[in-house]
């Protein structure tokens, strides 16, 4: 029996030795990759300082940022380090991030601002001075600010925490979607 079971096993492995015996000698073929398409930008500006007008000639916004990318067909500009000032018929918003995007898809342009957001009112005497968050949609003509992330406000003697933002420039409305936390301090005490 031990020399039937051991011709059996020399025919199994010749046999399997002849059907894989074209796998085993082909040389590996690499999977073939698609190409990375390389997309350089239609204009760069370094040391960017732009002004915008609206139609009746009044400034909508100013642009500063230390690097700007314009991808014109694929329909946005990417900023380095920016910072946009928003006009609206009351306040004045200063808002810088790391980077920021905008898009010029549709009517109303959105910008996105990411990594490090600060929105500074520039009216000494607003309630809410500073809100700091990570990222913040922008949509300059409406003058509306969005925000799904982690949210703090702070003004001359309060700190307001929550998650999620709507806020409205022309009408001077801030809405925290989710309040967290809200502290006041005593004006002698408050350090900014």
């Amino acid at each position: 029996m031990n020399l039937a079971r051991l011709i059996l096993s020399a025919i199994f492995i010749a046999i399997m030795l002849w059907l894989w015996y074209p796998y085993l000698t082909t040389s590996k073929i690499t999977a073939t990759t698609i190409p990375e398409i390389e997309i350089f930008p239609d204009y760069t500006a370094n040391v960017l300082k732009q002004t915008v007008f609206n139609k009746q000639g009044e400034i909508s916004h100013k642009v500063t940022a230390t690097r700007m990318e314009l991808y014109q067909e694929l329909g946005f500009t990417y900023f380095s380090e920016p910072t946009f000032t928003l006009f609206s018929e009351n306040d004045i918003w200063a808002i810088s991030a790391t980077e920021a995007t905008l898009y010029e898809n549709n009517d109303n342009k959105k910008l996105i601002l990411e990594q490090n957001v600060v929105a500074k009112n520039l009216n000494p005497i607003a309630m809410v001075q500073k809100i700091t968050t990570e990222q913040i949609e922008v949509y300059i003509q409406d003058s509306t600010m969005h925000s799904n992330q982690l949210i703090t406000m702070t003004g001359p003697n309060l700190v307001i925490t929550g998650k999620g933002l709507n806020a409205d420039l022309k009408k001077e409305t801030l809405e925290l979607i989710n309040h967290t936390q809200t502290i006041y301090y005593d004006k002698e005490n408050y350090d900014q």
